[in-house]
């Protein structure tokens, strides 16, 4: 590790707590106002300019941050003031390895202490190894946002998709079909006012056996505003929903519901194969629409209108009742519509599946790759 030198953290990088703003304060504009648990709103000034390092001083204790662009550090924060000529990003994942949520500046809410941090003894490399590090990471983040972005747009075009044929009557030979009166209003001819319970099960019945390891979904693996179903566990027994491949799970309980959350089951092996989930969700399946269907219409405002009203229970923990679906109509399209939509969409609903192994993948491997390279375990030579 030729070069590498041992010196206080505080001799590397300098850190500065982070300015206070109010509510009122925070205005829409171009800076990001960055908090402990990140960027949090937008403001029309900027406090100090890109790019910047910034980690959690209190609530998320030791988070860390890179802006590239001008932002606003929050008063939760710590950022650094004066890199002394090192490496921005290289400092971004350095401070990842550092366990700063490990620490306690003594108070009676944990928080990080610029003074004490600055005392930490740290291997440093020379400028040349950390520009050859940081772009080493810097390609599996690239790599893992390139993902996030394809999986973000191929779901917003399967949702304006559906909206675009299932709700606002404009599917391919729309101009040739006769809009007729039905109870939701005008529809076009040949489809079906029907309802919900008759084209989709409501919690349908799985038998999951109680012995063995099976794939378990807290509420925590569900996304707000992605079908993507994350860290998924693995438990015993067989309390709780059921579901299989193919299966939209849909958060009932406050305030689950209205942020959002909302997954489309497709990490299982087979189609035979099952899993078990939170007592939280309710689960559909598609009986004569699709299952692609099924889940962009759980997304759907007007859906989930109707289940928030339903809600009822204790404050904080209210919950939709079950029987609000029996009065829920749908205008049924004709099969060979519902399948040429799946036709299209089912892939991307597919390939999100697969660029979400592969962001898992990067991550891991990136997380693995990064304590090695900062103790300089893994020799790197600039180049």
């Amino acid at each position: 590790m030729s070069g590498w030198l041992t010196l206080p953290l505080g001799e590397a990088l300098t850190f500065q707590r982070g300015f206070d703003i109010t509510k009122d304060e925070q205005r829409d504009g171009p800076y990001s106002v960055i908090s402990s648990s990140g960027p949090k709103s937008t403001h029309v000034e900027y406090k100090v300019r890109g790019p910047g390092v910034i980690i959690g001083r209190k609530g998320s204790l030791g988070t860390v941050f890179y802006s590239e662009d001008n932002y606003w550090p929050h008063d939760t924060t710590l950022w650094i003031k004066d890199f002394h000529g090192n490496e921005a990003r290289f400092a971004y994942y350095f401070l990842q390895t550092m366990g700063f949520e490990r620490l306690d500046a003594g108070a009676s809410n944990p928080s990080l202490n610029r003074n004490h941090i600055h005392t930490i003894p740290v291997r440093w490399p020379p400028l040349p190894v950390q520009r050859r590090i940081a772009d080493i990471l810097s390609a599996y983040d690239e790599l893992i946002e390139n993902c996030g972005r394809r999986i973000r747009i191929m779901e917003s075009i399967a949702r304006a998709l559906y909206r675009e044929w299932f709700v606002q009557f404009r599917f391919p030979g729309h101009e040739n079909a006769r809009l007729v009166a039905s109870p939701l209003g005008e529809i076009p001819e040949g489809w079906e006012v029907v309802p919900l319970p008759d084209c989709i099960l409501i919690n349908p019945r799985v038998p999951v056996p109680r012995e063995g390891e099976k794939p378990f979904v807290p509420m925590s693996c569900l996304s707000n505003d992605s079908m993507l179903i994350s860290d998924i566990e693995s438990r015993s027994g067989n309390s709780g929903s059921k579901f299989r491949n193919g299966d939209t799970l849909f958060a009932r309980i406050t305030p689950c519901l209205e942020n959002g959350k909302t997954g489309f089951v497709q990490f299982l092996p087979t189609t035979e194969a099952v899993a078990f989930g939170s007592t939280e969700f309710i689960v559909l399946r598609s009986r004569t629409v699709t299952p692609e269907f099924v889940y962009c219409l759980a997304r759907s405002d007007g859906f989930r209108g109707i289940a928030i009203k339903s809600m009822s229970g204790a404050t904080g923990r209210q919950r939709v009742q079950e029987k609000c679906f029996d009065n829920i109509r749908i205008s049924h399209p004709p099969i060979d519509l519902l399948e040429r939509f799946s036709g299209i969409v089912g892939p991307s609903f597919r390939l999100i599946q697969k660029l979400h192994h592969q962001i898992r993948t990067l991550r891991r491997t990136r997380d693995l790759l990064l304590p090695r390279l900062m103790s300089g375990q893994v020799e790197m030579k600039a180049g």
